[in-house]
């Protein structure tokens, strides 16, 4: 299995990255919230990974630190709680916050997620209940070894990596479009911020439900 990766990051897009490493391009898959930390295109990053073989594929998804994989390791071991879900929930929460949602039992936080919905929220809630010491243990242990810090850049245009982002974590199209242009043109300045336009989206769009 494949702990670790180093390498150069060739391309990264809200949800993916690809790090050369010895010649060799690897697509890993990420929450936003390790997208964040990567560095520019050409810069080297170390990612920590799960290694998940499928049927039909074998897939990478990768984590900016131990925490991080600790709580995707605990969440993809609830029924029906797939790794698109889990990145989903780990890209609005860290692994501290979600402990903490677990053990007040808040499955509205879980649920306002893209695509989770009461019924696997509340099933995270009651199958990780026991285990809240250890994501909190795997958070108190991060250490500095992950994915290197970096302010974002916006890649291809900020408005089309946000919508981007948006419908990687299971917004409609439409809607995603329609809350970036509404946010960038409420504020211009937005638009030198990737994470301050997704979040802002994503706010707008929850607040309509």
């Amino acid at each position: 299995m494949i702990a670790t990766l180093t390498g150069t990051v060739t391309s990264r897009e809200a949800g993916r990255v690809v790090l050369d490493v010895g010649g060799v391009g690897y697509e890993v898959f990420v929450s936003l919230a390790t997208f964040y930390r990567l560095p520019p295109a050409g810069s080297v990053a170390t990612l920590h990974t799960r290694q998940v073989v499928r049927e039909d594929a074998v897939l990478l998804y990768g984590f900016a630190d131990r925490a991080e994989k600790r709580a995707f390791d605990l969440l993809t071991n609830v029924q029906h709680v797939g790794p698109k879900h889990a990145l989903a929930i780990l890209s609005f929460m860290s692994s501290d916050e979600l402990a903490t949602a677990i053990a007040r039992e808040d499955v509205h936080r879980l649920d306002a997620v893209p695509g989770v919905g009461t019924r696997l929220a509340e099933r995270v809630v009651r199958e990780l209940r026991e285990k809240v010491g250890d994501l909190r243990t795997a958070g108190s242990a991060a250490d500095g070894n992950g994915a290197k810090a970096a302010g974002v850049s916006p890649y291809g245009g900020p408005a089309d990596d946000a919508v981007s982002a948006l419908i990687n974590l299971g917004i409609k199209p439409v809607e995603a479009r329609r809350a970036v242009d509404s946010v960038l043109a409420e504020d211009t300045s937005a638009a030198d911020d990737l994470e301050a336009t997704i979040r802002k989206s994503l706010a707008m769009i929850l607040s309509e439900k």
